[in-house]
């Protein structure tokens, strides 16, 4: 049975071979029978009685295909000869003497030399075209065979100097891996400052880190920085769908390398390779795995492979396999955590760079806003705004340009505000009830601003404040803020209960409620901050593709879910019953904020913070911020 390819080849030589005979009869001229034909033919005996007539005035006489071709009298330069078919052996003088006799002009046509010359041009145009037809075929045959012996050859980018055109000085925000890695390059340019007081540089350097904080720009820094050939690939350019084809690319690399070693071998998303083995629904994949057992063979194996550093990076670290983790292979594991307040400040320093930004504006400002933003995200940020300068027709972006940008990253795309309506007052109220407890809670964070302009994904309004630096950079959140968290996230749904009834409460605050009913079960079943005790009652790391647990168990018995429901329940109850009398409490305050942001429609949180404190005092770290 006939392969793909000969099928796809034999195919391509009969298209090619049609294609060329339509040209050629498309290019060929008409005979003048075809050419000239009418449909008004003559017969023989008719044209011989309008020689006799004296009717006819010029005949054209084609002996070889038997046809004569006659004009009439009264007939235009436009109307078409009528046709006469001559018999058989008719080419006589009689009918040409005939013709002279009654005065009509006769012209007699050679066809023999144009048919040869049609013949010899047909025959050749042909050929050249199954000539080419052949040639193809040869050179696909030919690059068929060559792609058939480099199937297993790594498909890596090699490049000898640095022409990533990124060096560490463009690297920012991430100082203390920068440090480590700078350490890799100066070992390649100058080894002999280490191995002077016996120190080995580590064969492999993993970087871990969220989406975005800057793994692969940290990797084209290197190249910038060392002078050494750099190697890079992608996990996924290893796994085919053929077992032993990854293990091949592993090996190729790695020849590759050795070949030009001291260098640097780059490998991003590893994770794709480098999953634990046997592990998952089936057992694993073989190729997977037969490709990264060639790559610890390579990486740490009975032949060394000395000068040649391997760094990869990844986000899932907890899915690698073991003996890819161990000293020896990844010696150093370097965390590229999102970058803090100066990191922020260093990185939109960088970007800045070639952007117009008008005077006024504020990098340390704009870098308190955005805690939580990787590098990647603030660069997004700052060119949202370069867009939205370009759009509004001014020549350098300004304060209000980045605000805008920032609600379009975090919130979404500004819609048309709402008419004025109970629907627009309902959700004035539901934002101020946010506004309002998260100025008024001693452990709540700073209010930015309240607006009610409704966003896309069908946001009517949010409250947003600022994150506490500290807690958000040290990840160790306290009771007290946790659950003032939980009565501000209950602010909303509290506010609509208050104003309109229980009844009334609209479906707004789903999201809100949803937040709460995650924070409060972390807290009884991973934090301990409930009646249960300082117990784990619950892992978040069950993940089936692993095979760690291919179905999932419950971790208490039943009697302690329902004290877990029980606990949940009590907590957000007890935060919304709290929420509710601190706004009843303050009504008229409340009302007075409705009716401002409903002819406003957006209230930054210095100017509320103002007007709160002319009606009850708001916590003393809030009046500390505002200079009072």
């Amino acid at each position: 049975m006939p392969s793909l390819g000969k099928l796809r080849r034999s195919s391509t030589a009969t298209g090619l071979v049609t294609i060329g005979w339509v040209l050629l009869q498309t290019l060929m001229p008409l005979p003048p029978a075809l050419a000239d034909a009418d449909p008004e033919e003559l017969t023989y005996g008719q044209f011989l009685e309008k020689i006799d007539q004296g009717q006819v005035e010029q005949v054209d006489l084609d002996e070889d295909r038997g046809v004569a071709y006659v004009r009439l009298e009264g007939d235009s330069e436009e109307d078409a000869p009528h046709q006469v078919v001559l018999f058989a052996g008719e080419r006589n003088p009689e009918l040409i003497r005939r013709l002279r006799n009654n005065q009509v002009d006769v012209e007699i046509r050679d066809s023999a030399g144009n048919g040869a010359l049609t013949w010899l041009a047909t025959n050749s145009l042909l050929a050249l075209i199954l000539v080419f037809g052949l040639l193809m075929l040869l050179r696909r045959s030919a690059s068929g065979a060559g792609n058939a012996m480099s199937f297993g050859k790594s498909k890596a980018r090699f490049q000898m100097e640095a022409k990533t055109g990124v060096v560490f000085d463009d690297v920012a925000g991430i100082e203390e891996a920068k440090e480590e890695l700078q350490e890799v390059v100066s070992f390649l340019k100058s080894p002999e400052k280490f191995t002077a007081i016996g120190a080995r540089i580590p064969k492999g350097v993993l970087l871990i880190g969220q989406p975005g904080t800057g793994k692969t720009l940290l990797a084209k820094a290197i190249a910038g920085e060392a002078s050494v050939p750099f190697f890079s690939i992608s996990g996924s350019e290893f796994v085919e769908m053929f077992v032993g084809v990854g293990a091949s690319r592993v090996r190729d690399l790695f020849r590759k390398a050795k070949e030009s070693a001291p260098c640097i071998v780059f490998i991003d998303e590893i994770d794709a390779v480098g999953r634990q083995r046997g592990a998952g629904i089936g057992g694993g994949n073989d190729e997977r795995e037969q490709t990264l057992n060639q790559l610890l063979t390579e990486m740490d194996g009975f032949e060394g492979n000395s000068g040649i550093i391997v760094i990869a990076a990844t986000n899932r670290v907890d899915v690698l396999d073991l003996a890819l983790l161990r000293p020896g292979r990844f010696d150093r594991q370097v965390i590229v955590d999102l970058p803090t307040y100066k990191g922020r400040l260093s990185i939109l320093e960088v970007h800045a760079r070639n952007k117009k930004i008008e005077p006024d504006v504020s990098l340390e400002a704009v870098a308190r806003r955005t805690p939580g933003f990787s590098g990647a995200e603030l660069a997004n940020l700052l060119n949202e705004a370069a867009i939205l300068t370009a759009r509004r027709r001014k020549e350098a972006m300004g304060m209000p340009e980045i605000e805008d940008a920032i609600d379009r990253i975090t919130i979404g795309l500004s819609l048309t505000p709402l008419l004025d309506s109970s629907r627009k007052r309902m959700t004035a109220y539901h934002e101020v009830g946010h506004a309002l407890l998260t100025t008024l809670l001693t452990h709540s964070d700073e209010l930015n601003k309240v607006t009610i302009i409704p966003r896309s994904g069908g946001i009517e309004g949010f409250t947003q404040s600022l994150p506490n630096e500290d807690i958000i950079d040290s990840g160790l959140y306290t009771r007290n803020w946790i659950v003032d968290r939980i009565t501000v996230a209950l602010g909303g749904f509290a506010a609509e209960a208050e104003v309109f009834g229980d009844d009334e409460t609209s479906t707004g605050a789903s999201g809100d409620i949803q937040q709460v009913t995650n924070l409060a079960r972390q807290m009884v079943t991973l934090y301990g901050m409930s009646d249960l005790g300082p117990v784990a009652l619950e892992s978040m790391d069950n993940q089936v593709f692993l095979g760690r647990n291919l179905m999932p168990r419950s971790e208490v018995s039943e009697e302690m879910a329902s004290k877990i429901d029980d606990q949940v329940r009590t907590i957000a109850l007890t935060c919304l019953s709290r929420a509710r009398q601190i706004l009843r409490d303050n009504r008229p305050l409340m009302d007075h904020l409705v009716d401002l942001l409903l002819e406003r429609e957006t209230i930054d949180g210095e100017e509320f913070r103002q007007i709160v404190g002319e009606y009850t005092e708001i916590p003393e770290k809030f009046l500390v911020k505002a200079g009072k």
